[in-house]
C-alpha cells in the first residue's frame, strides 16, 4: 500500500522523473504477458502504481495532501496484498472498426481470463471492483482483475513452479507459459 512517505513532491519528481521513467518502463517489461495477438495482462504492484500516481500528480499539478490521498485511494487497491496479482487486462485492436467489432464479440471475456500455477487449477479473476466495464452491447478494452491465489499456490509459485495464463472465451482462447522474467517478477509480489 502505497502512501505518502512513498511519493516524490513535484519538484522532486520533476528532477527525477526521466530516471524514474526508464526504470519504470524496463520494470514493466518484467510485468507484461500477451494473451494471443489481441490481449495483454499488465501486472500491477507498488512501483507501476507509485508511477500512475506521480504521473497524475505532476499532470494535474496536485500538491494538495487530500487531493493525493484521493489519488492514493484509487491507485492502491492495483497493488497485490502478497497473497494475489492484479492485472489491467487490455483489448488491443489497432484498428477502430475492428475494435469496436471485437469487443461486441467479447462480451463477458474479463471472466473467461485465468492463471494457472504449475499442479494447480486455473484461477479465474475477480474482474472490475471499481465499476461495471460491460454493456449487454460490448465489453470494455481495459478491465481491472485480481487473482486470489491459495498459500499452496504462493508457495509454490514462490519455489519456482511455471506459472500459466490464458483466456477461455468462445471467440478467443489463448493458453500460455509465462516466460522465466514474468515468472520471477510475478513470484515477487508473493509473502
Amino acid at each position: 500500500m502505497l502512501t505518502h512517505a512513498d511519493l516524490y513532491s513535484l519538484e522532486q519528481y520533476h528532477r527525477v522523473r526521466p530516471e524514474f521513467r526508464a526504470k519504470v518502463i524496463a520494470h514493466k517489461k518484467n510485468r507484461q504477458v500477451p494473451l494471443g495477438p489481441n490481449a495483454t495482462l499488465y501486472f500491477e504492484d507498488a512501483l507501476t502504481m507509485q508511477y500512475q500516481v506521480q504521473e497524475m500528480l505532476r499532470l494535474e499539478r496536485m500538491f494538495e495532501p487530500e487531493a493525493i490521498q484521493d489519488e492514493l485511494d484509487v491507485y492502491n487497491p492495483l497493488v497485490p496484498d502478497g497473497s494475489n496479482w492484479k492485472a489491467t487486462f487490455m483489448v488491443e485492436y489497432p484498428n477502430e472498426d475492428e475494435r469496436r467489432a471485437a469487443l461486441a464479440r467479447l462480451i463477458g471475456i474479463e471472466k473467461a481470463v485465468w492463471v494457472r500455477v504449475e499442479g494447480f487449477p486455473k484461477v479465474s479473476p475477480i474482474a472490475n471492483e471499481d465499476l461495471e466495464r460491460e454493456t449487454e452491447d460490448k465489453t470494455s478494452a481495459v478491465h481491472f482483475m485480481r487473482f486470489e491465489l491459495t498459500p499452496e499456490m504462493v508457495a509454490a509459485a514462490k519455489q519456482g513452479a511455471a506459472i500459466h495464463a490464458g483466456i477461455d472465451h468462445p471467440e478467443y482462447t489463448c493458453a500460455v507459459t509465462v516466460e522465466s522474467n514474468v515468472r520471477d517478477s510475478l513470484a515477487g509480489d508473493l509473502v
